[in-house]
């Protein structure tokens, strides 16, 4: 017996250090960070940044010299004369069986239009991951916020139906009693019970959606969904804390939004191509160096020490001019330009759309705090006006239909309050987003 004891207490520490080993707590801006570095979206968008140097290196590199090596072998099955020995020093000059010719090559282009381009280009790319990168960060940032604020919401909604349905059964108890007194009627019973009964199931649900929630944020953050996570911030802090007056001194100006600063680089890049177009109109220009060793023989004896090598070298360069290629080269350039006016009229479009959704964020969370403000009234004004209506219950001048309405009024008052709070926090965020300016 003793044993099988020791045994149970090692199990559960060992169950109790692995739970406690798999509990991460997160503030906000802890959980916001954790998920800019282990979201999954944020990791491929990093790698992407990473991709996109190896590409302009790649760039890069296709304008330096190329050194390449090729090894030639010839074996005549079948010849028209046998080989002959030209200068009589034993070795096989012409029509050997078998030739081996290993060559080294060194190329350099010279000038090529479109490799100019093409540098540009790859540093565009780049800044367009970056762009992308910061952009992915922006949504990540708001989706952990959004995903943590629900969490929060869950918990304290949990919170408060337990208290109201705490209460409910207390008042239900105290009131059956009463009516098996003979001193109430049955009706107000039965009204209590369907209020706690509605309770109890909203209680059901929310319990779920807590779950839920919990997942979904595990997920936002890189997290197995089924990781315990504990959150240290509260929903009345984070709502308070977020009531930033000093977003709506920032003036309307785009230039500065990921947004724009994505539209601005498709545009660039259009350029680009209209500029790699017109290049290829230009000729280009590369020389070259070519080394080689020809080795003729009878048999395969090339690795032999008296095997003769012949050496071989030459230099040139290799001029190539455009002339006439029946109009492809301007119907290409002509659609590049074609191209580039859109990406300006989407950049102008971006711009406007920008300064509308920036007015749009400004207003919302504007209205978020009045919001926040009038459900915090309504709030202690259903509390008021429940607790009245209980006293005169009990006291015998309200009716259990009076009651019931404002227990019902109080729990409404209550989510909307909860749903205002999370409303500021989701708002000041989505402002964030759209002007780029996050305040950490």
């Amino acid at each position: 017996m003793k044993k099988k004891l020791i045994v149970a207490f090692s199990v559960l520490s060992f169950v109790t250090m692995f739970s406690q080993e798999n509990t991460q707590r997160f503030s906000l801006q802890e959980a916001i960070d954790y998920a800019l570095e282990h979201n999954r979206t944020a990791k491929n968008a990093e790698r992407d940044i990473a991709a996109a140097k190896k590409q302009k290196w790649e760039t890069i590199a296709t304008g330096l010299p190329q050194i390449d090596g090729t090894v030639s072998y010839i074996n005549n099955i079948e010849r028209q004369f046998p080989g002959i020995d030209f200068d009589g020093d034993g070795a096989v000059d012409i029509g050997a069986k078998q030739n081996i010719t290993p060559t080294i090559t060194l190329s350099q282009l010279i000038f090529d239009g479109s490799y100019l381009v093409g540098l540009q280009s790859a540093k565009v790319f780049l800044e367009i991951s970056k762009n992308a990168k910061e952009k992915t960060d922006l949504e990540i940032r708001k989706a952990v916020i959004n995903a943590y604020g629900n969490v929060l919401l869950a918990e304290e909604s949990v919170q408060i139906l337990q208290r109201n349905i705490d209460v409910l059964e207390k008042n239900l108890y105290e009131l059956t009693k009463i009516y098996e007194n003979g001193l109430e009627e049955e009706e107000s019973v039965e009204q209590l019970q369907i209020t706690l009964s509605g309770l109890q199931s909203n209680m059901n649900n929310t319990k779920r959606l807590k779950d839920l929630s919990y997942q979904m944020l595990n997920l936002t953050l890189g997290l197995d969904i089924n990781d315990t996570t504990v959150l240290t911030d509260n929903l009345l802090n984070l709502a308070v804390d977020n009531m930033q007056f000093n977003v709506f001194d920032t003036g309307n100006s785009v230039e500065n939004t990921i947004d724009y600063k994505i539209a601005n680089n498709n545009k660039v890049s259009k350029e680009l191509l209209v500029k790699l177009e017109q290049s290829r109109a230009l000729p280009t220009l590369s020389g070259f160096l070519t080394g080689s060793y020809i080795g003729n023989n009878e048999k395969f004896r090339f690795l032999d020490n008296s095997q003769t090598w012949v050496g071989t070298a030459a230099f040139g360069v290799n001029l190539n001019i455009p002339i006439f290629g029946s109009g492809l080269k301007s119907a290409r350039t002509q659609r590049a330009k074609i191209n580039l006016e859109k990406a300006k009229d989407d950049l102008t479009e971006t711009e406007q759309k920008l300064k509308l959704q920036i007015a749009s964020a400004k207003s919302d969370f504007k209205f978020a705090i009045e919001d926040y403000e009038n459900k915090k009234q309504n709030l202690n004004l259903a509390e008021r006006i429940e607790k009245k209506n209980q006293t005169k219950f009990f006291e015998g001048i309200a009716s259990s239909f009076d009651l019931r309405q404002a227990q019902t009024q109080l729990y409404s008052s209550q989510q909307e309050f909860l749903q205002a709070m999370l409303d500021v926090i989701n708002k000041k965020a989505e402002l964030e987003t759209v002007l780029n300016t996050i305040n950490n």
